[in-house]
């Protein structure tokens, strides 16, 4: 169990994780991933005392978390960090043409990644981001979003850090349901899409359903 008694748990990325949190009240999660961990994790181990906080911003890229990476994480002292961040390092060259290279995407997140070793004992989980052809014009996306995707897996090799891998689990759902089931925009994930990412996460800090 990744996951110790009395551990600080946050959560970090896009809209994806904020999914509607409201920043004023610490406790409130959004009710997306996040809000289903921290359910499911606490009516499992209630007796581990864990507390789940939510810090993702709508709109994000790897750039915003590397801006307020001192006050959103490092100051906080998590024990458990989970990061899902990168679609919209993609998504900003199809809708504004303001792309994120490859390159400047591996140095913001090393950045954040060096941050955390250097200034926290926490415990890292980068989950991939992700897109589905729920619409037409997503399958364009691959271009950008694959490379970067492969260099969050060689980042979570390289710092020791758990994968959770997202995009192929999207991928293995949608070949189950179509995948607007998921994520009506190929983005935004359904509650089933919240649930199935909280499914994963947890199997992946070695808690058990």
């Amino acid at each position: 169990m990744l996951i110790g008694d009395n551990s600080l748990v946050l959560f970090q990325g896009d809209s994806v994780t904020d999914a509607g949190r409201t920043a004023v009240n610490e406790e409130n999660l959004g009710m997306g991933y996040p809000f289903f961990i921290s359910g499911l994790f606490s009516a499992l181990y209630p007796e581990k005392h864990v507390k789940f906080i939510n810090r993702g911003i709508s709109g994000d890229r790897t750039i915003n978390l590397k801006n307020r990476w001192q006050e959103d994480t490092i100051d906080l002292k998590p024990d458990v960090l989970s990061i899902l961040i990168g679609i919209n390092d993609c998504w900003r060259r199809y809708d504004s043409n303001d792309p994120t290279s490859v390159e400047k995407f591996e140095e913001n997140y090393r950045y954040i990644l060096d941050e955390t070793k250097e200034k926290t004992d926490a415990k890292i989980i980068m989950c991939e981001p992700f897109v589905l052809p729920s619409l037409p014009d997503r399958k364009e996306w691959r271009v950008d979003l694959d490379p970067k995707i492969h260099i969050v897996r060689d980042l979570a090799r390289e710092y020791g850090a758990i994968l959770v891998p997202l995009d192929g689990v999207f991928a293995q759902a949608a070949s189950l349901r179509k995948p607007e089931f998921w994520t009506p925009d190929g983005v935004h994930p359904s509650p089933a899409g919240h649930a199935l990412i909280a499914r994963v996460w947890l199997d992946a800090v070695g808690a058990k359903l």
